[in-house]
């Protein structure tokens, strides 16, 4: 039954993907698979290592598959209490590889990240401050995110099952020179527990970039292979 269900959904995900293409002239269209990997270190500490490839499916009104960037990311995550964290990220982006007018960059983020479950409902809220080291600019970034994530079946999540993520996100990106630029993110998943430790994820990201100056719309697909140790 949850097989079925996540394949009705895929169907659904890719029809609306097709249409929101359609519908759009100035739009731009991601694929972006990743894998990554969470590993306890000790009682409260944990790091996390990703990588991530970006593709473009649409761009300038034209379907194409054409490699964009690839991420390297690195989390080390303390826990301060049950539902509490703490964490430092470092992530390079090798971009000028795949397109040689644009320049690579290395991004440092700080988080602080707590949740709530009063049921089977679990709220998360995340801030973020980014600098994204560039050769001819740094760029300060402020972010704050609200998840939602439940079982699709049951009160709590077993292998087999699926689940749901829904998010929306804000971002103010500040840099010197330029005007301020503002974002806003809306995320959902559904996720599949595969194992004890791996999950497999697949869902939509849709992003209003800069829509105080310049609105450009961008529309994600996103998958996700995620191993906990």
């Amino acid at each position: 039954m949850t097989m079925c269900f996540i394949r009705k959904l895929l169907v659904i995900i890719t029809f609306f993907f097709t249409i929101t293409l359609l519908a759009q002239k100035n739009l731009i269209g991601y694929y972006e698979p990743s894998v990554a990997l969470n590993y306890e270190a000790a009682t409260n500490y944990l790091h996390n290592f990703s990588i991530s490839n970006r593709n473009y499916i649409y761009n300038e009104e034209a379907y194409l598959f054409k490699t964009r960037q690839i991420d390297l990311s690195h989390f080390s995550e303390l826990k301060i209490s049950s539902n509490k964290s703490i964490s430092l990220g470092i992530q390079y982006r090798f971009r000028s590889n795949f397109e040689p007018d644009k320049t690579n960059e290395l991004r440092l983020t700080q988080q602080y990240n707590f949740t709530n479950k009063p049921d089977k409902i679990r709220f998360g809220h995340r801030f973020r401050s980014e600098q994204r080291l560039q050769p001819s600019q740094t760029v300060f970034r402020f972010r704050y995110r609200f998840a939602v994530d439940l079982p699709l079946q049951g009160d709590k999540l077993d292998i087999g099952e699926a689940y749901l993520i829904s998010s929306t996100e804000c971002l103010l990106s500040l840099a010197k020179a330029n005007t301020p630029s503002y974002d806003q993110r809306f995320s959902t998943q559904i996720g599949y527990k595969l194992s004890e430790v791996s999950k497999l994820q697949i869902g939509l990201e849709y992003r209003l970039e800069d829509y105080t100056n310049q609105l450009e719309h961008v529309l994600f697909l996103n998958s996700s292979l995620i191993f906990s140790l």
